[in-house]
């Protein structure tokens, strides 16, 4: 489940039983989320690309940041694109994922996981896994050129060569169980980006009047 704060954040009730730990995902309202003291980002670039957050400030070309430093939050910014923030109550280390279709079709989520194992010792059942605001099945309509690199994940779909909508989220809970993790493990907002424009920013509803929001997390300070 999720919920929505007094500050216009989003928080999934999964990741707040964990006191050590801060996150959230910012909404068109959450102007002051996050708090940039200690804020690592990327320069998205709808890639598979996972960087390793070990300070604050813009790591350069990358769509995924991990952690284990305290103090240091990492971020991504969407405005359609699927936030996707992880956590591994054994380790302590900490993701976040910005998955645009191409992000999703080049396995991004299982990607930063994969590098969360290899730098933090991560294991799959040791995560929680929530995907955050980002345009819904109702609203993601594409054309056959990308349909059908979405085949290998849903080989049950015959209208996959056609004009279609697509489920990213669903297609990112597939790729993530492939990987060893259980539907358990991951919570989802089931909110649309597209549709409710009071609340979120949607590239595909406003162009280039669209702004950013921010999903954010790290761990506290001691």
């Amino acid at each position: 489940m999720f919920r929505l704060d007094s500050s216009h954040v989003y928080r999934s009730t999964r990741l707040e039983r964990f006191p050590w730990l801060r996150h959230g995902f910012g909404t068109r309202l959450s102007t002051d989320w996050p708090d940039s003291e200690g804020l690592a980002i990327a320069k998205q670039i709808h890639s598979d690309q996972v960087l390793v957050a070990d300070k604050p400030g813009n790591l350069g070309p990358g769509d995924a940041l991990i952690s284990k430093r305290p103090g240091v939050t990492v971020a991504i910014r969407t405005a359609d694109c699927l936030p996707i923030l992880i956590v591994d109550t054994r380790t302590r280390a900490v993701a976040a994922v910005h998955a645009g279709w191409r992000g999703v079709v080049a396995e991004i989520a299982s990607k930063t996981i994969d590098t969360m194992r290899l730098q933090f010792g991560s294991r799959p059942e040791d995560l929680e896994i929530a995907i955050g605001p980002g345009i819904g099945p109702c609203c993601f309509e594409v054309g056959a050129e990308v349909a059908v690199q979405f085949r290998g994940f849903f080989p049950e779909r015959k209208d996959l060569q056609d004009r279609t909508k697509l489920d990213l989220a669903e297609t990112i809970t597939r790729q993530l169980r492939r990987n060893g993790v259980i539907a358990s493990q991951i919570s989802t907002s089931g909110l649309c980006s597209c549709c409710k424009s009071e609340m979120f920013e949607s590239y595909r509803r406003d162009r280039q009047g669209a702004g950013r929001m921010l999903a954010a997390i790290g761990l506290m300070e001691p």
